[in-house]
């Protein structure tokens, strides 16, 4: 019989070495080390600020120095995505120069590469169990970290592996009628519809109506869809299928802050497309990040789908250095100081990230196949040291009680998975 064994985690966002074994670590590294592949979204830059940050970040510009992939290591992690909003903070050489120190690290790696074919490719991790397969991709991006191929002469270009979607609003007529007004009036398609007169914008599809950058089509009732993009949907099934070809088990891993509806716990409608055709294409799983929070489980044809695994590692207000743009963000000159930074942007500790505890609450799941299928799925409970000082917060932990697993169990019971709770581990009833 053959056993597949696989461990994933979230976001680290992780700037400074890990304080040796500190409380729960122990327990959490053998938690992990259960699978033969160990995966996690690494978001940040690897490199020793050799390069200029780009003009534009995933939000802050985070860079980690490369001594801090030995700490990955010693959680057992062994593949990694780089696809994320924050993989071009330090622009295509920072890129770069994070590849080159993760390979050496010794970490399979996905999501990002010198051309789109090598941001596209799987990634490979041999094991005694079997060979398994990541694909990274990322939706939650700037258009200027899109990667290239080469063409007809001109050079490649470095980048990640771009998930791209329409989104289109939806109006009952009359209120159509209202906003073709307004956007008359205002002239705010004027520059668009001369551009697009001249052939350098591409023509609107039959039905639509500009808003700006907005799209609207009439409906019944006011509201919204998102649809992935076909041609990018497209290269991530070739990748697994190629995978699919040379591996015993492929996963995929999506990056996405997008959300339906009101809630960040709501995947995007095109995100579970996405999700679905991975796995009609041949993905075992699918593994979710991007929302810095848990968002729904649901086992689809019989593979996981974890639309978002929250926060690893959090690490957001002791980042080393910052470039002048991120100061002038927040309307501070560069010799401000990070304090001065980081108390500005949180309204001194009131909001953001790092104030609200549902982001320091995460789940490590642990899951098998026994000759191709889903046997078992176990989900530890981890908390990252909410309220703590900044020099202890932030790292990983088993967590105790329900209170997590409990919120995960509610959100995914929609989706109809349903999870019970054993000696603190949540199990997924397949």
């Amino acid at each position: 019989m053959s056993v597949m064994r696989l461990t994933a985690a979230g976001d680290a966002m992780v700037f400074r070495r890990l304080a040796g074994e500190y409380p729960g670590f122990g327990a959490l590294r053998d938690f992990i080390g259960r699978g033969d592949f160990r995966f996690l979204n690494l978001e940040t830059t690897v490199h020793r600020h050799e390069t200029f940050g780009a003009a534009v970040s995933g939000g802050s510009w985070f860079c980690a120095a490369p001594e801090v992939l030995e700490d990955m290591r010693a959680f057992g992690f062994n593949a990694l995505s780089t696809a994320n909003n924050h993989a071009m903070d330090y622009s295509h050489a920072g890129l770069m120069k994070t590849l080159g120190y993760i390979r050496e690290a010794g970490f399979a790696c996905a999501g990002t590469g010198a051309s789109m074919s090598e941001a596209a490719a799987p990634a490979y991790v041999d094991t005694s169990a079997g060979r398994f397969a990541l694909i990274g991709a990322s939706s939650s991006f700037h258009p200027d970290a899109i990667a290239g191929n080469p063409a007809r002469g001109v050079p490649a270009r470095p980048g990640l592996n771009a998930i791209r979607f329409d989104k289109i609003y939806r109006l009952p007529p009359d209120q159509l009628e209202q906003l073709r007004a307004i956007a008359d009036g205002i002239r705010i398609n004027a520059a668009d519809d001369i551009y697009r007169a001249q052939g350098y914008r591409a023509a609107l599809k039959e039905g639509v109506t500009a808003f700006g950058d907005l799209r609207f089509e009439p409906a019944d009732e006011p509201g919204n869809r998102t649809a992935v993009n076909e041609g990018d949907m497209k290269r991530v099934e070739r990748s697994i299928s190629e995978a699919r070809f040379m591996a015993d088990c492929v996963v995929v891993a999506i990056h996405s802050h997008e959300f339906a509806g009101r809630s960040l716990e709501e995947p995007a409608d095109f995100l579970v497309q996405f999700a679905h055709r991975c796995v009609d294409a041949g993905a075992d799983a699918v593994i979710g990040t991007g929302p810095h929070l848990l968002r729904p489980i649901e086992i689809y044809k019989g593979r996981p789908i974890f639309y978002s695994l929250g926060d690893f590692i959090i690490q957001l207000e002791t980042i080393a250095n910052a470039p002048a743009d991120m100061y002038e963000k927040q309307g501070l000159a560069s010799d401000s100081g990070l304090d001065a930074l980081f108390e500005n942007r949180s309204g001194g500790g009131k909001h953001g990230l790092y104030y609200e505890r549902v982001m320091f609450e995460t789940v490590v799941p642990f899951w098998t196949y026994e000759d191709g299928a889903l046997r078992r799925l176990e989900l530890m409970p981890v908390e990252l040291n909410f309220g703590a000082p900044r020099s202890v917060g932030g790292w990983p932990r088993p967590k105790s009680d329900a209170g997590i697993l409990e919120r995960l169990a509610g959100m995914s019971e929609a989706w109809g998975t349903r999870i019970r709770i054993e000696d603190g581990i949540g199990v997924v009833e397949l």
